[in-house]
């Protein structure tokens, strides 16, 4: 008798949730060295964690990450013409790492 083969792997869906994960795309010198390394930066909800990161980039752009690592930089305290002083708001950032044959279409499914 053939054994079937059992496609245990699950689509991921793309939900109103899931696109909350992902704010935007980082636009900088950092994030174009890395698109050379086929990476790519994002900013990401405060609450977001690796898993959520891969599955939002799984279901909004139908790429498997091989690796997401994930950085809070602090709001910085600044001046404003010696007088008075207020913070930079502390944004999230996620560095995602893409298969080697994988192409990212940032302007798609926006």
């Amino acid at each position: 008798m053939a054994e079937k083969k059992v496609n245990t792997e699950k689509k991921i869906v793309a939900t109103a949730g899931i696109y909350s994960i992902l704010r935007r795309p980082i636009i900088s010198e950092k994030a174009a060295k890395l698109s050379e390394s086929n990476a790519i930066a994002f900013e990401v909800a405060a609450n977001a964690t690796k898993e959520d990161v891969a599955r939002a980039i799984e279901a909004i752009y139908n790429v498997k990450p091989t690796k997401v690592n994930i950085v809070v930089t602090k709001g910085k305290v600044k001046t404003f013409r010696g007088r008075s002083t207020g913070t930079q708001r502390t944004v999230k950032k996620a560095y995602v790492s893409l298969p080697a044959d994988a192409k990212l279409d940032l302007s798609a499914n926006i």
